[in-house]
């Protein structure tokens, strides 16, 4: 892999001579909106890596809270993991249909539950299908495993604590929505919800990481994250509608060497639908 790109991202070629390994596990985490039109279990069945087990985020979640995909406890995902023949000491490798959207969600929550492993597969099973390169509609059918799951909780952001955040200007707040629902001049797509956003944050739209859904380089990667106004030598907490994106956030800092951040699990789903948190509408000005 090239010094300029991403340690936690991994090429169609390397993972294509790597299929029939057993010590990897690929994992299919594609996840749509309503505006995209694609139905991910569909076309999972349709046709999807070999070997490539479907990773459904909201079936592996928090069930006990009427948030979406939420992070589940250690040991619901441990038992769900290690029931589709996932293992914390295989290496693996995540995708989405996309590219860069849902697939970096995935990759955090396998890491923040001790797995050290865990890559990004560049342009997703788009890329991989764009490239004619191997498809299959079998399904794969590997042993029960083993998850040792370690939840490392400091690196989750609950409503308190995002409260606080946003009160004592404790950490810097990248939102990863477009933005028009940024800046409140467009609609949220769940109904009844205010957009804006909270005070303070700044806005990183997630689909400014990546080029027709391959992972931008290093230097490109910094020189958006800090155009934003975001000090890399300082504490980040990332956000966006309903945790999934704020993780391509995530996975920027992480490839830049920043290791001090959280990712808020609610994010604006949580907090655009309460009535006593404060949201800003309006452009945010570029910082000097």
């Amino acid at each position: 892999m090239s010094d300029t790109a991403s340690r936690f991202v991994v090429s169609a070629d390397w993972l294509q001579q790597r299929l029939a390994d057993p010590a990897i596990r690929i994992l299919d985490a594609s996840f749509y909106l309503p505006a995209h039109k694609r139905d991910a279990e569909a076309e999972y069945a349709a046709g999807h890596i070999p070997g490539a087990i479907r990773f459904d985020q909201d079936r592996i979640a928090d069930h006990s809270t009427p948030l979406p995909h939420m992070v589940p406890t250690p040991e619901a995902f441990a038992e769900e993991v290690g029931r589709l023949g996932i293992s914390d000491r295989h290496i693996i490798v995540v995708y989405d249909g996309i590219g860069l959207f849902a697939s970096p969600r995935v990759w955090w929550l396998f890491r923040i539950m001790g797995a050290k492993n865990v890559f990004v597969l560049d342009g997703g099973l788009d890329g991989w299908k764009a490239e004619g390169r191997p498809l299959t509609t079998a399904l794969p059918d590997f042993a029960p495993e083993t998850f040792h799951a370690s939840l490392d909780a400091s690196r989750v952001v609950d409503f308190e604590t995002m409260r606080r955040i946003v009160d004592t200007h404790a950490m810097q707040i990248a939102d990863a929505r477009g933005p028009g629902r940024f800046n409140g001049t467009e609609p949220e797509p769940r109904a009844g919800m205010r957009s804006g956003h909270m005070p303070g944050a700044v806005n990183l739209p997630s689909g400014v990481f990546a080029d027709k859904g391959r992972f931008k380089s290093l230097p490109e990667l910094e020189r958006i994250v800090t155009g934003a106004g975001i000090d890399l030598s300082k504490p980040v907490v990332t956000t966006c509608g309903s945790g999934i994106t704020a993780a391509i956030i995530t996975l920027a800092l992480e490839s830049l060497g920043h290791g001090d951040n959280k990712l808020y699990d609610g994010s604006w789903t949580e907090w655009g639908a309460r009535p006593d948190t404060a949201v800003t509408t309006g452009k945010v000005m570029d910082k000097e």
